[in-house]
């Protein structure tokens, strides 16, 4: 293994998420070579770099870094090699980095990156779900309704959706898929690379009921296939559910609802309504 110091800059060194084999052999060369390790937490990565046998300077840099810490890892990379890890996976998805690589980059610091594990890139691969488009969109929002606007904006989308997720609020995300993209297919990848790897795949419905009774724990990547090619509604359909919806809300509203529900124009619906009122 080569111990030679690394020119100096800033290094993106993937981890793994949840098996040591994973550790690639470079990640692994880097990290002993650098001068220093910016990690999200000190002790999480203390234990992976004595596993591997390295002792380095490790400086906390998470979300909740402040500017001057980010600031003084700047500084640090005139002179030195420092390599950036998350608790596992590849920093910046979803993780804390963006602003410090885009800083470096602006600064004219060299910046480079190592490939290695990533929870969703493993969950797709093993799904079999379409893996030709997709869209990453981490993970959704905790409060019921901005959780169902996220997917209501992303419904139209024509990709296999993936967000990471915890087991507490699984559940309720299935619900909420459930409710707002009923019929789609869906997969729940836990415990990746670990002893209790899971991938489970059904509708969002019955992966809802499966986990309220079998409660899930550890890390998720949470997969929604992309939409169909669904026939367009009929008009004396359409028409019936303006109506309904305009004896009780307002044009607006109405029309609002109507297109959300078949995926349709806003601004079509509501000169429609219009029309109906007349």
């Amino acid at each position: 293994m080569d111990t030679s110091p690394l020119e100096p800059g800033l290094y993106i060194v993937a981890t793994p998420i949840g098996n040591l084999g994973d550790m690639t052999r470079r990640a692994t060369e880097t990290l002993g070579r650098c001068d220093l390790v910016a990690c999200e937490d000190t002790r999480v990565t203390g234990k992976l770099l004595n596993l591997l046998g390295l002792h380095k300077p490790m400086r906390r840099y998470d979300d909740h870094a402040s500017e001057g810490a980010r600031e003084a890892l700047l500084g640090e990379m005139a002179s030195k090699a420092v390599a950036l890890v998350s608790d596992a996976g590849t920093p910046l998805i979803s993780d804390p980095g963006y602003r410090l690589v885009r800083e470096a980059k602006a600064r004219g610091i060299a910046v480079t990156s190592l490939p290695g594990a990533s929870a969703v890139i493993t969950a797709l691969s093993m799904a079999g779900l379409p893996t030709d488009r997709f869209l990453f969109a981490g993970f959704l929002p905790n409060k019921e309704k901005a959780r169902g606007d996220v997917l209501a904006e992303l419904a139209a989308v024509p990709a296999t959706l993936a967000f990471y997720e915890t087991g507490p609020r699984l559940v309720a995300s299935l619900e909420a898929i459930a409710e707002r993209l009923p019929g789609r297919e869906v997969a729940v990848a836990r415990e990746l690379t670990k002893l209790h790897e899971e991938c489970r795949g059904g509708t969002a419905a019955e992966l809802a009921e499966h986990y309220t009774a079998h409660p899930a724990k550890g890390e998720i990547v949470l997969l929604i296939g992309p939409p169909g090619e669904a026939e367009a509604p009929d008009e004396d359909v359409i028409d019936a559910e303006l109506r309904a919806a305009l004896a009780e809300m307002s044009t607006s509203q109405a029309a609002g609802k109507v297109a959300k529900a078949h995926g349709l124009d806003r601004k079509a619906l509501y000169a429609r309504a219009m029309e109906l009122k007349a």
